[in-house]
């Protein structure tokens, strides 16, 4: 790709687009400059603007407070544009997460420039995560709200020249009239860190170092949440413990509530299924947040790694977990269902059902050289399809089409 001005924009700067900024700067060619919240984040040889959200103007509302939200971000952020369009920066090209509103303005600042929005999510009351689980459902006015969330994602849909979803499913969560303009590009998991290492060894807060062979389960998340199957998760574990006395689970994850709602009584989700699931304390270690080499060597130690998600955006966590040669016990849900093929690359289970995701476990455990093919084919999988060899190339070669004016391929 020809030098290029390139503005990125999101909130959580680098957040999706890591890969993509490093190598974009790494390339040498190109003039990038990022624009977000994070005062922490710097990439060298990437101009940075961070802008800061004044308070809301109006008092809360359910149905008025995201759209106000996201009128908040995109002032700011156009405020910031303007800003450089007066130093003389004029972008080649806008990349934007419109997820928090903070590109929709941009055309009113940049109206010639290509917008690209990296498309992760579109709400829906039915058919998704939203009233997914029988025994959380959402009434009228709270179903009304969730409509009212896509208001601005609405709004930057008709703004955007186009889009990129991460996966297939996530894209047909999109109104079916932008679908024509929405490309599925992964954004790349690193498999030469997310790899195999039968040397691996990881030491518990304890002291007590297990190996790659020993029976480790392995689960994390970014808070031990619903969303994320952490209830069925523990509600499997006294099964486990059971049939596999030598087993060791490790669980990696805030108390915090990423998405969804907290427990009816308050607390974490943690304090609330120790209340209800009784476990061995020397056998189920909770990690809390952990740093990312030892997240790495937690995946290579693990015999099986429990992915569990409602329909939602997919965790990087899975992917690396593959890469990492994991045995993956998944739960049969969308976009998990798009990667893992039971039986030949993982094996899938009812969310559910801890019954089903203890037997999926143990036999893993049980039956470890049996499910030998299966860790390689994940590993294959990540490599052919989602490693940042093959994504970011796709990703780079997506920018230059819509850049030089073209349509690129939606695949």
């Amino acid at each position: 790709m020809a030098g290029l001005n390139i503005l990125f924009i999101h909130q959580n700067m680098p957040g999706q687009f890591r890969h993509l900024v490093r190598r974009l700067v790494s390339d040498g060619a190109h003039r990038v400059v990022c624009i977000g919240r994070r005062k922490d984040f710097a990439v060298p040889g990437a101009g940075r603007v961070v802008y800061d959200l004044p308070p809301a103007a109006i008092g809360p509302n359910l149905f008025l407070t995201p759209m106000e939200t996201g009128v908040r971000h995109g002032i700011q952020v156009a405020r910031a544009c303007e800003i450089l369009a007066k130093k003389g920066f004029r972008p080649d090209l806008i990349v934007a997460h419109p997820g928090w509103g903070e590109s929709l303005y941009i055309k009113e600042v940049f109206p010639l420039a290509p917008l690209v929005h990296y498309c992760e999510y579109f709400y829906r009351s039915h058919g998704a995560d939203t009233n997914f689980d029988p025994a959380d459902q959402q009434d009228l006015e709270a179903n009304c709200v969730t409509r009212t969330r896509n208001a601005h994602l609405l709004l930057g849909l008709d703004a955007c020249d186009w889009g990129v979803s991460p996966t297939f499913w996530q894209k047909q969560q999109h109104p079916a009239a932008f679908h024509s303009r929405i490309s599925v590009r992964f954004d790349g998991i690193d498999t030469d860190a997310a790899s195999p290492d039968r040397s691996a060894t990881f030491t518990l807060p304890n002291g007590r170092v297990l190996s790659a062979g020993d029976e480790v389960v392995t689960y994390v998340a970014r808070g031990l949440e619903p969303y994320r199957g952490f209830p069925s998760f523990m509600r499997a574990l006294p099964e486990i413990l059971r049939r596999r006395p030598a087993a060791q689970i490790l669980i990696a994850g805030s108390d915090e509530v990423s998405y969804g709602k907290p427990p009816p009584d308050g607390g974490s989700w943690r304090a609330a299924m120790l209340a209800e699931v009784s476990v061995d304390p020397a056998r189920v270690h909770f990690l809390g947040p952990i740093a990312y080499t030892d997240y790495l060597r937690l995946l290579q130690v693990s015999a099986v790694h429990v992915y569990l998600t409602v329909p939602f955006v997919l965790s990087w966590s899975m992917l690396e977990a593959m890469a990492a040669g994991c045995l993956v016990v998944g739960s049969a849900t969308p976009p998990v269902q798009e990667v893992i093929e039971d039986g030949r690359n993982g094996l899938l289970a009812d969310f559910f059902s801890p019954a089903m995701i203890a037997a999926r476990v143990v036999a893993g455990l049980e039956h470890a050289p049996l499910y030998a093919p299966l860790r390689q084919a994940a590993r294959w999988t990540a490599l052919s399809r989602y490693s940042l060899e093959r994504c970011l190339p796709r990703q780079i070669a997506l920018l230059e089409t819509v850049a030089s004016g073209g349509s690129p391929a939606l695949e």
